[in-house]
């Protein structure tokens, strides 16, 4: 029997795939568990419109991350962090990822998670550093951040 995934199946096929499968694993998993429907004109039309949307929401997606990049990435955007330094420049403690994000929240007005700072060890000294910044799986912006004594 044909049938068209609704979501991924282990082993079996992806979202959206249109397989060949046993009948009696069709009726009695796939369909009664609502991971896949038969192959039929009907349902097939309606993969490929809700594939269609897909498509549409992701070039959006991608269009709005690049934007926001070309935004960050502007020279007058910039982060200013304080803390408090010993004499050769070093800080007490370090910037984390958290702060960063609670910062360019607070002076940007732009919420963003956390995990997508990729910042492999904590900012320890003073000045301008580069951080970057996942805005998309194929878009990353460099986020500068500045710290200074304070």
């Amino acid at each position: 029997m044909k049938v068209v995934f609704l979501e991924d199946v282990k082993g079996r096929g992806k979202k959206g795939e249109i397989k060949e499968v046993p009948d009696g694993y069709a009726n009695n998993f796939l369909i009664k568990n609502k991971k896949a429907e038969p192959a039929t004109g009907k349902n097939l039309g309606a993969v490929k419109g809700r594939q269609k949307a897909e498509d549409k929401a992701a070039a959006e997606s991608l269009a709005e991350a690049q934007t926001l990049k070309s935004k960050i990435e502007d020279e007058k955007f910039v982060v200013e962090l304080k803390g408090k330094s010993g004499t050769d420049g070093r800080l007490f403690g370090a910037v984390s990822t958290k702060q960063i994000v609670t910062a360019l929240a607070d002076q940007k007005q732009l919420k963003v998670d956390k995990r997508k700072l990729v910042l492999n060890q904590p900012i320890h000294s003073l000045g301008y550093t580069d951080v970057p910044l996942k805005l998309h799986r194929e878009v990353t912006a460099n986020l500068r951040v500045h710290v200074s004594e304070g």
